[in-house]
């Protein structure tokens, strides 16, 4: 029975070796440079929102006073809008 151990450790033995020899003829990996497209915002400088007045209007206000506030907002808003636009043409 000894002997069947020792053949059996023998030949694990020399298994290994020829496992091993064989790793070391491969060649080895070459390294790759993936270049990967990453988006970036182009908006540098938002501009900031403006508070309107009809916002801030409570419930129970009249129909003039909305329409005053309103009136009171389009400029505030137009420009915000041009602002806006002018952002979104420099991201082209």
């Amino acid at each position: 029975m000894r002997l069947e151990i020792v053949n059996l450790t023998k030949l694990a033995s020399s298994l290994a070796v020829l496992l091993l020899a064989g790793c070391a003829g491969a060649p080895r990996p070459a390294t790759q440079i993936v270049e990967v497209p990453v988006p970036v915002s182009c908006v540098k400088n938002r501009p900031v929102r403006p508070t309107y007045e009809f916002g801030s209007l409570p419930a129970t206000a009249t129909d003039g006073e909305k329409v005053l506030a309103l009136a009171r907002d389009w400029p505030r808003g137009r420009k915000y809008e041009g602002e806006l636009e002018a952002v979104i043409v420099g991201c082209r």
